[in-house]
């Protein structure tokens, strides 16, 4: 791609640039913040919950391009932000969008999605020929880049241009501190439905310690849900921090950024607790690290999962379920040591999506059970988690 523009903008009057770290400058208008930021720009092929996406920690120093047009649509409200720690932003850079933002058509919307990204800080870009970029992406990985907008359409780009050259990426990269809690809470809340919206847990039967590397909160939710006390803790928990707490199970969280960098301070506690023999569930970040306690590797992909309808088998059951992605690295289901067994593959390009330990209460999968945006194929997880809590305590 070279400069570009849509809609018949041109560079005059246009507001907005999305510069990546090859020199390529892509105009459009500008929405939300007013400023730069630089991440790494990848896609999400979701077609609904933009808010989610947004707000979903695990997308901390990226900035998403959505592949579906109408973004924007059914605005924004304040029940359907991901992020646990409301102290905290998501961490998003920014967006990339086909078509302008339209007035919202929806009951539940509070108030439009572009002043809402201007309230939380994101930066945006409409107008802007998205298949093409993410044609870009599917053929040269996830490129680093500058988004950025200015009311008056001025932009120094050979500045911009230097700064996304010079972003070192997500590789190597702890981004956790910045989406983590800064402390311990209770979490009651489950899962909403109609027409009575979220509920409470109050008589739950198993407790359950969650280390927050950047939850979301549909997760605690779902563990609510599921009968589960939960008790969230600061990703530097140590393991004595959690079984000072006296859980029947621990929960290791989704996140964002590389988890060989979060694994420096986190592994060595999972390793503590997997010692201690306590029954262990990971989604996303908290499966990669996981593996990696277990001796296990972990790699950086060309492209990610980011997406509301990527297939999953699980060869424990034999079934397939759609479910909801979100992460640029990835288990080498190649690296997995004796004992552990690789459970779930993609069906898209045969990564691994899930392991289970041969013999203790110990799995994970690297997708999105609680969905949220995405479908609700596999909200059994978390009731096989529960499961999993109570055989080891008939065991014991």
């Amino acid at each position: 791609m070279s400069t570009t523009t849509s809609h018949g903008w041109t560079d005059a009057h246009s507001t907005a640039r999305l510069i990546l770290a090859d020199g390529t400058v892509i105009a459009g208008q500008g929405l939300g913040a007013i400023g730069s930021a630089v991440g790494e720009v990848c896609f999400n092929t979701a077609m609904t919950g933009y808010q989610e996406i947004l707000t979903d920690p695990s997308y901390a120093g990226q900035i998403i391009t959505f592949t579906f047009p109408h973004i924007g649509n059914v605005g924004v409200n304040d029940e359907d932000i991901e992020t646990s720690n409301l102290a905290a932003s998501a961490g998003i850079r920014g967006c990339v969008l086909r078509a302008p933002i339209t007035e919202p058509s929806n009951y539940r919307a509070a108030r439009d999605l572009d002043t809402w990204l201007k309230e939380r800080n994101i930066i945006a870009i409409s107008g802007v020929d998205t298949r093409a970029l993410t044609a870009l992406i599917r053929t040269g990985g996830m490129p680093n880049a500058v988004i950025a907008n200015s009311p008056d359409g001025e932009f120094d780009l050979a500045d911009l241009k230097s700064q996304a050259a010079a972003w070192p990426g997500l590789e190597g990269m702890d981004l956790v501190p910045d989406v983590t809690t800064g402390q311990s809470y209770e979490w009651d809340e489950t899962r909403w439905a109609w027409p009575q919206g979220y509920g409470r847990q109050d008589s739950p039967h198993v407790h359950v310690v969650a280390i927050d590397f950047g939850l979301k909160r549909n997760i605690l939710r779902c563990l609510a849900s599921a009968g589960c006390k939960v008790t969230v803790l600061p990703a530097t928990a140590t393991a004595q921090d959690v079984m000072d707490r006296n859980p029947d199970g621990v929960f290791l969280s989704n996140g964002p950024g590389d988890p060989a960098a979060t694994g420096q301070y986190a592994v060595p506690e999972i390793k503590k607790l997997l010692q201690a023999g306590v029954p262990m569930f990971g989604i996303c970040l908290g499966h990669q690290m996981l593996a990696r306690a277990l001796g296990a590797n972990t790699q950086k992909m060309h492209q990610g999962h980011h997406g509301a309808n990527h297939p999953v088998k699980d060869h424990t059951t034999g079934k397939v379920e759609i479910t909801s992605m979100n992460h640029g690295f990835s288990v080498d289901g190649r690296s997995l040591p004796d004992g552990v067994t690789e459970t779930h593959v993609s069906l898209f390009d045969g990564s691994n999506c899930g392991i289970a330990v041969a013999d203790r209460p110990v799995f994970s999968v690297q997708y999105h059970p609680e969905a949220s945006p995405g479908p609700q194929d596999s909200h059994y997880l978390f009731e096989r988690f529960v499961e999993t809590i109570r055989q080891h305590r008939a065991n014991a």
